[in-house]
């Protein structure tokens, strides 16, 4: 089994004084476009006022160039601790037994804009850098990520794979064919058995089902293997849309 998650806006700062490797981050095939959208981002945070533009950053938010000029010397943390935010505070994953950790890091891929799907553990700096954003002198983020991430997917070839991860996110490296997916959408059901799609909640009901995964750390090969697995949690997890499934809340 294989989680995508998507990654925060937020982001916890500090971390090991050990610079970013990018050949030690899950799919090393990836290595020539992470380091593209490394440079790309180091030279733009050299013009200050171009990378505030670029990045459509805030005055309150101007200090994130910063952590984009210093992307190859910054500390870095897990990926898993790195993010903040409402997914990553319900997952809570500093709190973790060791165990429910590795098995996070054997298992959960975190699908950032500068480095493509990392490893839940695997080391990475502070960014800013957001799926929508136009980059000078590379191409549309989809188009520079989406063929190389489902190559390199394809590559690792889980049995499962249950995406957690937004649309825009998604779309910059599409699951490939054939290999067991699963979109997870969370959903909440009226009183006349209608169902809608949670927002702010979606964010929180992802990251609980995250860490309740790493606890118990399941063997799930198939979408219908995560089902009974929901099941038996008393989750209730059911079909949605073809390719889909619905986590009702």
């Amino acid at each position: 089994m294989l989680i995508l998650l998507p990654p925060s806006e937020t982001k916890r700062a500090g971390g090991r004084a050990r610079p970013l490797d990018l050949g030690r981050l899950a799919l090393p095939q990836l290595a020539p476009q992470r380091a593209a959208v490394v440079d790309a981002l180091v030279t733009l945070s050299g013009d200050e006022d171009e990378a505030a533009r670029v990045l459509r950053l805030s005055p309150r938010q101007r200090h994130e160039v910063a952590a984009n000029a210093a992307l190859r010397t910054a500390p870095t943390m897990p990926a898993i601790d790195r993010y903040t935010g409402v997914l990553y505070d319900a997952l809570d994953a500093s709190t973790l037994a060791p165990a429910a950790r590795r098995w996070l890091g054997a298992h959960v891929l975190i699908h950032s804009a500068p480095f493509g799907p990392v490893g839940a553990l695997d080391a990475i700096p502070a960014y800013r850098l957001a799926a929508g954003t136009g980059l000078p002198g590379l191409p549309a983020l989809r188009r520079h990520w989406a063929d190389a991430t489902t190559a390199a997917l394809a590559v690792a070839a889980p049995q499962f794979v249950l995406d957690l991860r937004s649309e825009a996110y998604a779309a910059l490296g599409p699951v490939p064919e054939g290999v067991a997916t699963a979109y997870l959408r969370v959903v909440t059901a009226g009183a006349d058995g209608t169902v809608r799609a949670l927002n702010h909640f979606n964010k929180h009901a992802k990251g609980d089902l995250v860490r309740r995964l790493a606890e118990a750390r399941p063997r799930v090969a198939t979408p219908a293997a995560f089902v009974r697995w929901a099941a038996s949690t008393g989750l209730e997890v059911r079909a949605g849309a073809p390719g889909e499934l619905d986590l009702v809340v």
